[in-house]
């Protein structure tokens, strides 16, 4: 019932497609288009952070590590769910941008996963309600455009999304343990330091 549901949901809104939106979505879905917001997104963390950034950078890294690797191999290769895009039941329906479908399976989305975590992480990290409404608006575009390029069910971006929210919180939260025992370093080097 549920994946007939998301099947469903999924032709509605893979049929709501243009030439112009395929050019659109195609861009929103590619890695480098983001570039200028990752760089932005480094800057704040920066200003904000100053030498702390240090830790965080790797524990950014370590998060899309994270949800790209789990995404693959505790998902994917496990569920073996078929993408709309690969799926025989489907042939014919699927709006597909530029002839590309990627890999077999799709559950879940590793783009809605990578997505979610960096926003997660970073409006934890920054705090701020009109980042915190720019990095969601962010996330939900890529993943929707997983949807509309044809090579993800919302069931997969919505579980994607969930892994990356998760991970995101996770590795936030290893950041405040580690900020907490580099501060008490300093404390004890400065104490020592004095005596």
């Amino acid at each position: 019932m549920l994946d007939q549901l998301d099947k469903t949901i999924f032709l509605f809104l893979n049929s709501l497609n243009s030439p112009f939106m395929d050019r659109v979505m195609w861009a929103v879905s590619g890695k480098l288009t983001w570039l200028p917001l990752y760089v932005f997104i480094l800057v704040l963390i920066g200003i904000k952070y100053k030498k702390k950034v240090l830790i965080i950078i790797p524990l950014i890294a370590l998060a899309i590590t994270i949800t790209d690797q789990v995404s693959v191999h505790a998902f994917k290769e496990v569920f073996e769910r078929l993408r709309p895009c690969h799926e025989p039941a489907l042939q014919g329906m699927v709006h597909l941008v530029n002839e590309k479908c990627g890999g077999q399976y799709g559950f879940v989305s590793s783009h809605a996963a990578n997505s979610f975590a960096a926003a997660m992480l970073s409006l934890l990290l920054i705090s701020k309600r009109w980042f915190t409404i720019l990095v969601i608006v962010w996330a939900t575009l890529v993943g929707y455009s997983r949807i509309y390029l044809g090579v993800h069910y919302p069931g997969d971006v919505i579980g994607g999304a969930v892994i990356g929210i998760i991970t995101g919180w996770m590795i936030y939260l290893l950041y405040k343990w580690l900020d907490e025992k580099y501060l008490r370093s300093i404390a004890f080097f400065n104490k020592n330091k004095k005596c």
